[in-house]
């Protein structure tokens, strides 16, 4: 299985702010622990599943509002990185004002590849917001069917 090397997402039930609603105060002290801050930064990594077949790993990250052409992905020294970052700049202008939205989103997300995995055959899709990766394995990780020996 795979080594993040990043920190671990975890799923947590929270109200959308980084401040607690009333009942969340009163119902437990949780929301005083430094973590309670950080949980709103955990939302900007993409949700990511990933599992193995006989024949080769998967990952799936699912990163919508991001196109194609946003989206790197790099492999060095075993380390698998998928990255992406779109801007977007929104202006307005009228007699009496200018108005200049922006918006930026990025995430970075790095897995240690197994030793049984080859780097040379990794496989990558983009539809409807997922990014599906699949990286073979090698062929001597490959499971070998069983033989039977006759004995003389």
């Amino acid at each position: 299985m795979f080594n993040q090397k990043t920190k671990v997402m975890t799923l947590v039930k929270n109200n959308g702010t980084l401040f607690p609603s009333l009942s969340e105060f009163f119902d437990n002290d949780s929301w005083i622990s430094p973590d309670r801050f950080f949980k709103g930064f955990q939302n900007s990594l993409p949700a990511t599943n990933v599992s193995e077949t006989e024949k080769e790993y998967k990952i799936e990250l699912a990163i919508p509002g991001f196109k194609k052409d946003d989206v790197k992905i790099n492999l060095e020294n075993d380390i698998l990185t998928v990255s992406a970052e779109n801007k977007n700049e929104k202006e307005e202008k009228n007699k009496k004002f200018t108005r200049r939205e922006f918006s930026y989103n990025s995430f970075s997300r790095s897995f240690q590849l197994p030793k049984a995995a080859n780097g040379e055959k990794i496989e990558a899709k983009y539809e409807d917001g997922l990014l599906k990766l699949d990286i073979l394995k090698k062929e001597e990780a490959l499971a070998k069917s069983s033989k039977e020996i006759k004995i003389n």
